[in-house]
């Protein structure tokens, strides 16, 4: 097949959300029947140390017989978080004074931890 033909059959249908760090791409694309199905793309970028930037992509295939299950569960899902935690978005990204409940917690253990983690490295093996 043509470059040309292949890029036809790519470009069926498409819309993009963008968020954050995060696009999605929803793509509806051709089986070799000529029958349609739906791919849902998250792309993040990231930056290496050298100020760079790569994108990590993972995709989700649905097909037309899996289309009522995926919305069901989705929908109830997305329902029950709403229902749970609301609208409003708590995170530490989205607020800049959110304080995680066990970060008092962790301080005293990672206390715990390092000395713990000093005796184990004043092993000398020597003695072995």
């Amino acid at each position: 097949m043509s470059d040309k033909g292949m890029m036809e059959k790519e470009e069926i249908f498409s819309k993009v959300l963008r968020a954050g760090r995060r696009t999605y791409f929803f793509d509806v694309r051709s089986t070799r029947a000529d029958d349609y199905y739906l791919t849902i793309t998250e792309s993040k970028k990231f930056t290496n140390d050298d100020g760079s930037f790569y994108y990590k992509k993972h995709k989700i295939y649905l097909y037309k017989e899996d289309f009522d299950g995926f919305r069901e569960i989705l929908e109830e899902m997305t329902n029950f978080i709403i229902n749970e935690k609301g609208e409003e978005v708590i995170s530490e990204r989205h607020q800049k004074d959110f304080k995680k409940e066990y970060d008092d917690e962790s301080t005293d253990e990672s206390s715990e931890k390092s000395s713990t983690a000093e005796k184990f490295t004043d092993v000398s093996f020597d003695d072995i």
